[in-house]
């Protein structure tokens, strides 16, 4: 009974800074949630204004030819990164051959190129002017049209690049899926007297399919939001059908059409991944966690597991590097005059403040679902994952359709009222450039700090709380301490993925500020495919470095 009166002067000092720091985050949360939210609207909007006249010419002209390159450009690049990156995964995992270890780590290596890189690097080699079909003709005497040779410049071009550079996606998922498993079911299969083949397709590869699909469904999605590749090798899809409406033909109400396709598309993507996400820590229902004995490869079967391995290393990554470093030398490009360090300082201001910008965000939303944990909470978690799967072309087009009405109508009140001309005060500006690449990146920094998060034990909230700090107090004494590697990574991952975006870039960029894609993808435009390889090396170099953290990931998990 005495101690009653004691505390109770305690509690509305404590809880008025708790309920201060909640609502602060709340505000947070919700607000980028409804900018992330925003393109999506804009978008809807935009093509509902466009009137039935506009979808029935693009569906009479360009849509059946947009939507069937798409589909097949889809269909292509997730049969080739399930081959590959299943594959790949199986034998690393589950074998032993020379050079596994290395191949366990360099097979993560072409996530560090953009697609549109490797396409100037293979049409400077093999587009009918390259060093390998001069050779051919050199060699046999034959003319132009004696021979057949793969035109790269086409829809399987396309694909090829995208694959090498996608796969890695499907190849991370699925070890981690094959590491996981136990071998109880596997060895009670060939028990039974089923082959090592036949077990893998009826057991392993069923047990690991949730995460593989998540992986393929990643590759996809970045599939369709690709510009610069099908751009260069003149592939119709929607990316490119957005980016031509809205330059070439000045269409905004075709674009916003186009772009309303390619977003339905891209969020029935991002429900089927949350759904495989969700059924993803099902891999292995034995609860006798039997590690695999990997089996020993010798003879042909040895080298040809390191053939299998070594091909997607060695196209993905090691030829590209060389063949650019080539050009590059070749080239009229000075990395120090003063145009290229301008290009340098953009890129890297543009990819440094969008990175801290996301991070910020990320810590924002997912602090506040850690706080209530309702259903307010959990949806703004889920607006502001839906980014990733939706191209940047069409978080471009969202985002200019509503403020570009801003800036004129503003412009137009302060001309009637005080004759000045505000002109393009947000449309103009890197700002809207930046929030751009935070919607689009969100997503990773969000799952990233929310995976750290789950290390945090609930009850240390409660010590944080009890000792008298606020919100913001736990988060900067007792979160943020906790995961800071973590945050550190995805800052580096975001800055690295916002040097390589291209398509919200070109469309989004203030008059006369160019970034290095910029400069790669104008340079390949205009077929200076060497001077396009100075610019393409430093996005390499740069995404070599999130690359290299990944890959002491994946040694950490074998010796785990």
């Amino acid at each position: 009974m005495t101690d009653a009166p004691s505390s109770l002067p305690l509690k509305p000092k404590r809880s008025r800074p708790v309920a201060e720091g909640t609502r602060v985050f709340s505000a947070i949360a919700l607000l980028v949630a409804g900018f992330c939210a925003l393109p999506m609207l804009a978008v809807l909007l935009a093509a509902l204004s466009g009137g039935t006249e506009t979808i029935s010419h693009l569906m009479a002209t360009v849509l059946p030819r947009y939507a069937g390159t798409t589909l097949v450009l889809v269909a292509l690049v997730s049969a080739g990164t399930f081959a590959l990156g299943v594959g790949a995964a199986w034998l690393v995992t589950m074998t032993r051959f020379p050079g596994v270890r290395f191949f366990e780590i360099a097979l993560v290596l072409p996530l560090a190129f953009p697609a549109y890189v490797l396409a100037y690097a293979y049409t400077h080699v093999l587009d009918h002017p390259g060093i390998v079909q001069a050779s051919l003709r050199a060699v046999t005497g034959w003319g132009p049209r004696d021979y057949w040779f793969p035109e790269i410049r086409s829809l399987g071009g396309a694909a090829v690049m995208l694959i090498l550079v996608l796969y890695p996606y499907v190849y991370l998922l699925a070890r981690a899926a094959f590491l996981q498993q136990s071998a109880t079911t596997f060895l009670a299969a060939r028990a039974l007297g089923a082959s090592a083949w036949s077990a893998f397709f009826k057991i392993s590869l069923p047990l690991a399919r949730p995460a593989i699909a998540g992986g393929v469904l990643l590759a996809v999605m970045e599939t369709i939001a690709d510009f610069g590749t099908v751009a260069y090798f003149g592939v119709q899809t929607f990316a490119t059908g957005i980016y031509t409406s809205w330059f070439s033909l000045a269409d905004r109400a075709g674009a916003a059409q186009l772009a309303l396709c390619l977003l339905s598309f891209a969020l029935l993507l991002a429900m089927l991944e949350r759904a495989q996400r969700g059924r993803a820590q099902y891999h292995d229902p034995s609860r006798r966690q039997q590690p695999m004995e990997p089996a020993q490869l010798r003879g042909l079967r040895a080298w040809l597991a390191m053939a299998l391995c070594g091909l997607p290393v060695l196209f993905g990554a090691v030829l590209p590097v060389v063949i650019l470093a080539a050009m590059g030398a070749g080239s009229e490009q000075d990395l120090l005059s003063p145009r290229y360090l301008g290009f340098i300082r953009n890129s890297l201001v543009l990819a440094g403040t969008a990175a801290v910008l996301t991070v910020l965000a990320a810590v924002s939303v997912g602090f506040f679902r850690r706080l209530r944990g309702n259903r307010l909470s959990n949806a703004a978690a889920y607006v502001a994952r839906l980014g990733y799967a939706v191209p940047g072309g069409v978080i471009a087009v969202g985002l200019l359709v509503p403020f570009a009405a801003f800036d004129n109508a503003l412009d137009a009140m302060m001309r009637a009222r005080f004759d000045i001309s505000t002109g393009l005060l947000i449309t103009g500006s890197i700002w809207l450039l930046v929030f751009a690449y935070m919607v689009r990146f969100l997503a990773a920094a969000l799952g990233a700090y929310e995976g750290g998060q789950a290390m945090v034990p609930e009850n240390m909230d409660a010590a944080a709380r009890s000792l008298g700090h606020t919100p913001g107090g736990t988060l900067r004494r007792v979160h943020l301490p906790i995961l800071a590697p973590s945050l550190l990574t995805v800052l580096l991952i975001v800055f690295v993925d916002v040097m390589k975006e291209l398509p919200a870039t070109l469309i989004m960029r203030p008059f006369n500020y160019d970034t290095l894609a910029v400069q790669a993808y104008r340079l390949a435009s205009d077929e200076r495919l060497e001077g396009a390889a100075v610019p393409s090396l430093v996005i390499v170099a740069i995404g070599l470095l999130p690359v290299i953290l990944i890959c002491r990931q994946v040694g950490r998990q074998r010796r785990g």
